[in-house]
């Protein structure tokens, strides 16, 4: 179905705006008093859900997803929904199993979607495949996309990102049944006279709709907007002017006072809109944190050199800042072109963008590929696709030679075909908290923060217990937490709080009751040998020490750990699971020896130099 007859403008002002610009934070009561009335303006559609906003509502917010896309369609009656798919990744940074695909593109329509925008990080066709079929099949519009990028120029061309790799790309993505093509330009990189050339001749060969989506970083934005529309293109993205600029959309204000009298008047009225910023202006105040920016200026011409998409800038900063690394940002900004080079110059879009940013955060704080992620590792196996270009052989080689070669095995064929069906798995970890299917979903995507998400929804935990800061930010001062508690929720059981404590050379663990917050219980003491503070990283990143210190490396959250108390381990042997800047990364024994205790609950929060381990 063809839902683009003319020229249009989609709104990303309650997803893509606010993921850019407030790192997803943008609370649903914040956006329902001018739902109703946005429907009323005539966007071609609305982009209201997918993208990182699964993660975000349930990780920071402790607001249901699926709730918040219920209540969007009950609001916005006219207007079609969109949501942004990373194809088999979905709305997380992995590889999910089909069954888990089928399932979730079912759900989406059921609730609400009527356009699903389906890309993939490295435009493989073999990671669009499922995910577009499930569109299909539930009679939705299928939106296939074509990650725009470029090499090291910044313009198109060379021996990668050509016109005819992009041709090529549309090609066969409208042959794989698509309703409309999107070109997705995450890091602003489309030059003007780039996009006239490029939408001219996709225009010759391509016979669905065209639309184009792009950030404001680089500055080029609405001049790039206004060259397509020249070129031809169906439908463009935009927002309202307080949610737009800098690493966000352009603004739709003066877009349409632009196209006024043209052939290409979208007759959006332009008084409604300055209204509907009014009010956004008045509830952006309390998102003020995350607004702040190291930066002066508006634009960032450097993205020309490091790409980073605007929503990935956003949370790179949060993610620094927690480490306490703010001032190498400019380092990091200089070793991301590197590390996309090294690893066969992917597109910088979700996943890719968190695996080459936080390798190349990793890479500037601990020594350049030190400390990888299981994501990364993954990647340099074949699992999330054909890399656009050769990955470099000496990074493959050392980021593996730690490792037993005999197991890394090379993909060859669809990475979906390899992934065993995962949801009778999450149905049976859920089954004593709830049936849902929806639910199901949650910890299907996310079974750490998933879990924490549905232990809080179904009155199992107080959001303080399950809501706990991580890598990637504080909770927001709207959820009402205090330095006694937090707003509560129906109780059924309570979990207990627990806390390392360290008194001289000797460690205490203390369990807090979560509603009085008075002591339960402390176990007794376990005296470090020789104990050292020497937190410098070592073998692959982590933490540690020859004495047998296993510390965090980085603030984030323990996922589970490898090995058990008195266990025998010797150095090198993975230990934990620690998820940091939406990577998982595997710390490793510093020393042969004893587990003599392990000091973190899997899914607890750590800071930086957390003590996780004690070998002996």
């Amino acid at each position: 179905m063809n839902m683009f007859n003319t020229f249009g403008i989609t709104d990303t002002t309650f997803r893509d705006a606010h993921q850019s610009l407030l790192a997803t934070r943008l609370e649903m009561k914040d956006m329902e008093p001018i739902a109703a009335q946005m429907d009323q303006v005539g966007f071609a559609s609305m982009e209201v859900w997918g993208g990182a906003t699964f993660d975000a509502t349930t990780r920071y917010l402790a607001e249901d997803p699926w709730e918040r896309l219920r209540q969007f369609k009950k609001l916005i009656t006219k207007t079609p929904l969109s949501m942004l798919l990373r194809g088999q990744s979905l709305v997380g940074y992995k590889a999910y199993a089909d069954d888990v695909v089928d399932a979730f593109v079912e759900r989406s329509a059921t609730n609400g979607i009527d356009i699903f925008r389906v890309f993939d990080a490295l435009n493989d066709e073999w990671n669009l495949a499922r995910a577009a079929a499930a569109v299909k099949n539930n009679d939705k519009h299928l939106q296939m996309t074509i990650c725009y990028s470029v090499t090291e120029n910044g313009k198109m061309g060379g021996p990668i990102y050509s016109l005819d790799y992009y041709l090529d790309r549309a090609a066969i993505f409208q042959d794989m049944g698509a309703d409309s093509l999107c070109i997705k330009d995450m890091a602003g990189l489309l030059s003007p006279y780039d996009a006239f050339d490029l939408i001219s001749a996709l225009k010759k060969v391509v016979t669905v709709p065209l639309q184009l989506h792009t950030h404001y970083t680089s500055g080029m934005a609405s001049m790039t907007v206004l060259k397509a529309i020249e070129a031809g293109i169906d439908v463009v993205d935009a927002c309202l002017a307080p949610l737009a600029l800098r690493t966000s959309q352009p603004a739709v204000e003066p877009l349409v006072v632009t196209l006024q009298g043209t052939e290409n008047d979208p007759k959006l009225d332009l008084d409604t809109l300055i209204d509907l910023g009014d009010y956004l202006e008045s509830i952006l105040p309390k998102y003020r944190e995350y607004l702040e920016t190291p930066k002066a200026s508006v634009i960032d011409a450097k993205v020309l050199s490091h790409q980073i998409p605007g929503g990935m800038a956003s949370n790179l900063v949060s993610q620094l800042r927690e480490a306490d690394s703010i001032d190498r940002l400019d380092e990091v900004l200089e070793d991301i072109p590197l590390t996309r080079k090294e690893l066969g110059y992917p597109p910088l879009v979700t996943p890719m963008s968190q695996m080459v940013g936080s390798q190349a955060v990793s890479n500037v704080l601990f020594g350049r590929y030190k400390m990888v992620s299981n994501q990364v590792k993954e990647y340099l196996t074949g699992m999330y696709g054909r890399p656009p270009s050769k990955v470099d052989s000496q990074i493959k080689e050392a980021v593996f030679k730690f490792y037993d070669t005999s197991e890394i095995k090379t993909i060859n064929e669809r990475p979906g075909n390899l992934i065993e069906p995962e949801l009778k798995e999450a149905e049976k970890a859920v089954a004593d908290i709830t049936s849902d299917v929806d639910d199901i979903l949650i910890y299907a995507l996310y079974p750490t923060t998933g879990m924490k998400f549905l232990r809080v929804k179904h009155g199992l935990d107080l959001q303080k217990d399950t809501l706990d800061l991580n890598a990637d930010g504080d909770p927001s001062e709207n959820h009402e937490i205090t330095a006694t508690g937090t707003q509560e929720v129906p109780v059924k059981s309570l979990k207990t709080r627990s806390f390392n404590v360290f008194i001289d050379d000797t460690f205490y663990k203390v369990e807090i009751d979560p509603v009085d917050q008075n002591m339960i219980s402390i176990s007794d003491g376990i005296r470090n040998p020789e104990p050292s503070r020497d937190s410098n990283p070592t073998l692959h990143g982590s933490s540690a020490n020859s004495d047998g210190e296993l510390k965090s490396p980085m603030p984030g959250v323990i996922l589970k750990y490898l090995v058990e108390v008195d266990q025998q381990v010797n150095q090198g042997d993975p230990i934990a699971v620690l998820e940091a800047m939406k990577m998982e990364n595997t710390l490793p024994s510093p020393k042969d020896g004893r587990i003599q205790s392990l000091t973190v609950e899997p899914g607890q929060t750590v800071v930086k130099g957390d003590l996780l381990a004690i070998i002996t």
